[in-house]
This record gives C-alpha cells, sequence and structure tokens, in this order.
C-alpha cells in the first residue's frame, strides 16, 4: 500500500487508488461526471494546495530564489491545522490504503506537489 503523487489528467497506475486533486480550482471545460473518467481526480481537496494569493507568487517566481520564498510559505501553509491534520492522516492511511495525490502542472519540480510528497515522507507515509 502507498500514496503515489500525480500529474492530473495522466494516465492512471493500475494500483493508484482514489486520486485526490489537491489543486485550488477544479479542471476547465471538464463535465463534473466526467472528471474521474477522464483520469483528473476522484476527490477535490484544495486544502491541500496553494492559497490563492501563494498561488499567483507561485505562477509569477521568475528566479530560484522566488521559487524558494513560495516553497517556504506553502511549507507554512501546510503547517496550518486543517492541513497538518489531513498530512498526519494521509501519512497513516499510506500504510493500509492505496491512493494518490496530484496537480495539473507538468514538472514535479516547480509545483506544489513537490512539497505534498516531501512532507508525507517527513511523516513516514508510504510513498509508491
Amino acid at each position: 500500500m502507498a500514496v503515489r503523487i500525480v500529474r492530473l489528467g495522466t494516465r492512471r497506475h493500475p494500483e493508484e487508488g482514489t486520486r485526490i486533486g489537491a489543486v485550488r480550482r477544479l479542471p476547465r471545460g471538464v463535465r463534473k461526471e466526467r472528471y474521474a473518467a477522464d483520469n483528473w481526480l476522484d476527490v477535490w481537496y484544495p486544502v491541500l494546495s496553494p492559497s490563492p494569493e501563494l498561488f499567483a507568487r507561485a505562477r509569477t517566481a521568475r528566479t530560484a530564489a522566488d521559487w524558494r520564498l513560495f516553497l517556504r510559505a506553502f511549507r507554512t501553509e501546510m503547517n496550518e491545522p486543517a492541513a497538518r491534520h489531513t498530512l498526519d492522516l494521509l501519512a497513516a492511511l499510506s500504510r493500509t490504503a492505496q491512493f494518490s495525490i496530484g496537480c495539473y502542472c507538468e514538472d514535479e519540480s516547480r509545483c506544489h506537489r513537490s512539497v505534498l510528497r516531501e512532507l508525507l515522507a517527513e511523516r513516514g507515509a508510504m510513498l509508491a
């Protein structure tokens, strides 16, 4: 059992399980009944995404220093009670269930899901 970190909208791994969309906005131009069928998400969970203000900062980050500032600020947001408790729960569930967490970004190294991977690992999550 494990949690996978994925790009939403990509083909699912056969053992991926429930796909959690850790995004602030639902996919545009996709009907709700097609979210799962088209490999976007099974459950929308915006608590694990950057706040709108922080998302805007990430989109305009041009330098490595800008990106590091975003990463630090996102880690701070993920230390808020709702996000912190969610991460603890997901880390525990990863030991007995299969599921995935994802975002739309093409490059994980420039996406908040890279931080989610780190935060889950720090909590002892089983990562695929």
